[in-house]
């Protein structure tokens, strides 16, 4: 007798986490395994925001918060909007959430009703398709390619849409290719969805401050599509504060209350000593801080050095992702090859063979919604993704 709901016998666990797990075990039994399938930065959180959070600790801020958050973080939230991204928001239209992952969850359970679609460019990151699963919405996949730097045109977003669309969901950067929109790429897909009247967008900008393209660009500065953009973001990625757990949204008033009636009943709101030190981050000078230009440096040299690794490889198809810190490459080359021991059918069979072969984790691309690639995480030394190049190029030698 299954005593688990269909709900939950309908998800995929992620698969970050499943590679994640899987390493940890090789690890557990001796094996030196590099993991280069983890979603975080490998820096430590800036002492600066440790100490706000010590601060808050001392000061006693321990208790409750609105479950939509601290008043003075949602009107920092406002003002970085308005001064780094030209968009206007009052606090009340910013929603605190613990992670950007329940900022999408909140607004996808909020909008979405059984059988309407959500539209996802793929490659996506692995949580939208088994959130939009919870909401009873039906996927829509819009297939891109790596000669295009994995990134959908207008055309392609118009042919998606039915009379069943909802939600428009992306990210930029993105996860899993690091692809970066233009303004001017934004501008006309906004204005190819600004024709259909109840279409909203969903715009995961949570790797903002990781790009390598120059100024980082919002789907919601243009007017007339202002007011159906939900711009989620959050601290995990660009200030290293993974563990925080601190994402937030701003949406049009009424969303936001939707997710905050939501929320309340789910989690409430995020830690507070989590908030007040997300506050701290915030409100610094993104331009000038130390850290977060060390940070961008770092994973900036880590990708070209990368690249010129992967180069180096027969068979193995990259673009030049523009941020983030995931290169995805074609590995389709190696698909009906074996080491005579394991026959490479997909991605999902490569990454399995390199680990247990090299002990290198990698995340399937089917994973992302795109069977042909893998995920590469550089969000670890040159030193570790020398080591792990190297193991990979003798490991697919042997395939033949």
């Amino acid at each position: 007798m299954n005593i688990l709901s269909d709900r939950v016998n309908n998800l995929s666990e992620s698969a970050t986490l499943e590679m994640t797990r899987l390493s940890r075990k090789l690890k557990a039994q001796g094996y030196d395994v590099i993991n280069l399938s983890i979603g975080e930065p490998d820096f430590n959180t800036p002492n600066y925001i440790k100490e706000a959070a010590k601060t808050a600790i001392d000061e006693n801020h321990t208790h409750y918060t609105p479950v939509s958050g601290l008043i003075e973080l949602r009107k920092a939230i406002a003002n970085k909007f308005k001064k780094e991204n030209n968009l206007d928001y009052n606090y009340e239209q910013i929603v605190i959430s613990n992670g950007a992952k329940q900022s999408i969850a909140n607004v996808i359970l909020s909008l979405v009703n059984p059988g309407e679609e959500v539209i996802l460019p793929s490659p996506y990151w692995v949580s939208y398709p088994e959130i939009t699963k919870l909401a009873q919405g039906k996927i829509v996949e819009i297939p891109t390619t790596i000669e295009n730097d994995f990134k959908v045109t207008p055309e392609q977003v118009e042919k998606a849409i039915t009379n069943k669309t909802k939600i428009f969901l992306f990210s930029s950067p993105c996860n899993p290719t690091g692809s970066f929109y233009s303004k001017d790429e934004l501008k006309k897909i906004a204005e190819v969805i600004s024709k259909h009247k109840n279409i909203f967008i969903i715009s995961d900008e949570i790797y903002e401050y990781i790009n390598f393209a120059g100024k980082h660009e919002s789907i919601a500065q243009f007017d007339f599509i202002k007011d159906k953009v939900i711009t989620v973001n959050g601290v995990s990625k660009g200030f290293a504060m993974t563990g925080w757990r601190i994402g937030y949204l701003a949406a049009p008033v009424e969303i936001a209350e939707a997710c905050d009636t939501l929320q309340g009943q789910i989690t409430s709101g995020a830690s507070s000593i989590s908030q007040l030190a997300a506050l701290t981050a915030i409100s610094s000078n993104t331009d000038t801080s130390n850290e977060l230009k060390e940070m961008q440096k770092a994973f900036k040299e880590r990708r070209d050095f990368l690249i010129e690794l992967l180069k180096n490889i027969q068979g193995i198809k990259i673009n030049i992702p523009a941020g983030a810190f995931y290169i995805f490459p074609d590995i389709s080359y190696y698909f009906g090859k074996s080491d005579g021991k394991t026959i490479i059918k997909n991605s999902t069979d490569l990454c399995l063979y390199l680990l247990n072969e090299v002990q290198v984790a990698m995340v399937t691309g089917s994973a992302f919604g795109n069977p042909n690639c893998i995920r590469i995480s550089y969000a670890t030394s040159k030193a570790q993704l020398e080591k792990a190049i190297k193991r990979i190029k003798e490991a697919l030698e042997k395939l033949i």
